[in-house]
This record gives C-alpha cells, structure tokens and sequence, in this order.
C-alpha cells in the first residue's frame, strides 16, 4: 500500500502500526495529492490510504484522479474530519472505506482487512453519519470548475493568480466568480470562504 499524509510523524506512526499487521507493506509515502498520484501511477499498489487535507492538492482530488486512472486501486480515507459534507465526497470521488485519525489502533488493522477482503469499511461513527439527510455538497451546487476556483478564492488567491494556475484569463476567473456568487447567493469573498470551509474544500 502507499500512505500519503502531510505530517511526517503521524505517517511514520501509522506505517509503525500497519507493519504489524501481517501482509501488509507500506511501500511509498507521499506528502500531498499531486506526490501521491505520481506514486500510485509507478508503483501500481493494491491499497492507497490517505488523509483529506494536504496542500497544493488535497486527498479528495487525488482520490478522484487515481479512480479515473486506475479503478482498481482500493481508496481509504484516514481523516480528522468527520462532517457528512467531507465523507459523501470521498464516497462520491471514489473513495470506498473511511476511518477517523483518533480511532483505536485495532481499527486501523480492521479496516485495512474490510478494504482487502469486502471492498469497504466505514467506521462505526461515519456510517452513522451516512445515514443522516445532508444539505447539497458543493459538487451538487457548482461545476468542477466553479469548485476548484472556489477553492482558490478561499485560499486568498487574487483573479490573475487563479487565472495562472488554471490556464484561464482573469476576465474568465471574473466570470466564474460572477456565477458562483449568483448560485450561492453570496455577495462577498468572506461569504464564499465561510462556505468553502463548511463545505470541506479548504481548511478553517
């Protein structure tokens, strides 16, 4: 399997767990999104675990991009966000198992064997937050564009910086703004943060 988390000692803690768990080998670590998919894509591994907030591009992203490419790479999230908002879109991204960072260690060794053998695991407190009725996600309300630029307004990114990334104009960037706030019913970049962070796309 390969682990991606952006904190080093909680990696190397949760490699020195899974290394007691008989058949089990973490053969790469990424640091964030864009790492991870390079890793994955050269190395093929059964298994991928991955944390949700990680800079530059977040696990949510990377799951969705290493679904497309390799469907058959098993996806669990291990994560301190525990909102239906952040579990549906891992679910809806490709995601199939979900564990929370404070759970006890046995779980981790639960989970990583539910995944193998059955293809999911969800712990006991995030299937109960399945079940409960959530508003829209983001992805629900806005188009794939409109939410990564979204995301980047959020992160305090200006109109030219966003239209460089994107490889858009900022005029383009302008309009997009235009739309969301329009969808939304906001009327302020504060707004959209707050929304943003509710939503899971960036972090308080």
């Amino acid at each position: 399997m390969v682990l991606a988390d952006d904190h080093e000692l909680v990696r190397s803690g949760i490699k020195a767990l899974l290394s007691m768990v008989d058949g089990v080998e973490v053969i790469a670590e990424a640091s964030d999104g864009h790492e991870l998919i390079t890793l994955v894509e050269s190395l093929k591994p059964e298994l991928v675990m991955t944390d949700i907030s990680m800079p530059g591009m977040d696990g949510i992203t990377a799951i969705a991009e290493i679904h497309k490419r390799q469907p058959e790479v098993k996806l669990l999230v291990l994560s301190m966000y525990d909102t239906v908002d952040f579990v549906k879109r891992a679910v809806a991204n490709g995601a199939c198992g979900y564990l929370m960072k404070d759970a006890p260690p046995f779980e981790l060794e639960q989970a990583v064997r539910s995944v193998m053998a059955t293809g999911s695991y969800y712990s006991p407190a995030i299937a109960q937050r399945l079940l409960q009725p959530s508003e829209p996600t983001a992805d629900d309300e806005l188009t794939q564009r409109q939410v990564e630029i979204l995301k980047l307004i959020a992160q305090g990114r200006a109109s030219k910086e966003i239209a460089f990334e994107l490889g858009l104009s900022p005029k383009t960037v302008d309009v997009h703004r235009a739309r969301i706030m329009d969808r939304l019913q906001l009327n302020d970049i504060a707004s959209l943060t707050l929304y943003a962070v509710r939503k899971g796309l960036v972090k308080p």
